[in-house]
């Protein structure tokens, strides 16, 4: 499985997530400590989307290779002040393709989008959702992945005016009624409000002086690290973080 993060808050750089702290998202991606039976390393790609400025579209900064062996976004990261971004390393699933187009975080006009796992029986499993989305758009996907094809049906409900929270949300029950035991790990930003879900994979929670960062694994040693429980939803907002149930059923979380 992939490993990711994202933060929301006052401007930092992602150098420190990314590279600089001691289980930082660069050793996560040749020392991952909770695979869960999805790999050993993250070697497939790579990548890091962040906000330049409030309100602006996000950059995007990806590649195929290992993070280990990019000689440009440490110093990349460090430049930048932000206050929300996305970054992931990827382990591919074994037949989907390495490519750059393949890597974390997705985007479009303002969102960033990370999946972080697996969905069962792909692609036959998803047959019936992708049906659902215009021909167009899945002739033009990045990558004929899981996870673009993931992306893709979150944003045609995003463009339908859909509650992000509710996206995200409604997307993992409709996957996981077709693909049973699929990893739904999702993260979503605006660069106002982050989403993360936890289904059957690892995700924390942790509150900083600045803000708030939600992570496959704990990138330091520090107990303010929450793990979200299995099957629920995070919501993290300027109001503060909400730690959500999710069911099978419709939520009624607003």
């Amino acid at each position: 499985m992939c490993r990711h993060l994202a933060y929301l808050g006052a401007p930092v750089s992602p150098a420190e997530l990314m590279f600089a702290a001691p289980h930082a998202l660069l050793v996560q991606s040749y020392a991952p400590l909770d695979m869960r039976g999805g790999g050993s390393v993250n070697a497939d790609g790579f990548g890091l989307g962040w906000y330049p400025e409030p309100g602006a579209p996000p950059q995007r900064y990806r590649r195929r290779e290992p993070l280990w062996t990019d000689q440009t976004l440490p110093a990349l990261a460090a430049s930048v002040r932000t206050t929300a971004f996305v970054a992931a390393v990827r382990n591919g699933t074994t037949g989907m393709p390495v490519t750059e187009a393949a890597a974390a975080p997705f985007t479009e006009g303002r969102w960033l989008f990370s999946h972080n796992g697996v969905v069962r029986g792909w692609p036959g499993s998803m047959r019936g959702l992708a049906g659902r989305l215009d021909v167009a758009e899945l002739f033009t996907l990045e990558a004929p992945t899981d996870s673009a094809l993931l992306w893709a049906l979150l944003r045609a409900r995003l463009r339908a005016g859909e509650e992000p929270l509710e996206a995200v949300t409604g997307l993992v029950r409709e996957v996981e009624a077709v693909a049973p035991g699929s990893r739904l790990n999702l993260l979503l930003t605006d660069g106002e409000l982050l989403v993360g879900t936890a289904w059957t994979h690892a995700l924390s929670v942790r509150r900083t002086e600045t803000g708030v960062v939600l992570a496959s694994e704990p990138c330091d040693p520090d107990p303010a690290w929450t793990a979200v429980p299995d099957r629920h939803a995070v919501r993290v907002t300027a109001a503060g973080v909400d730690v959500l149930p999710l069911t099978l059923e419709r939520s009624t979380a607003r």
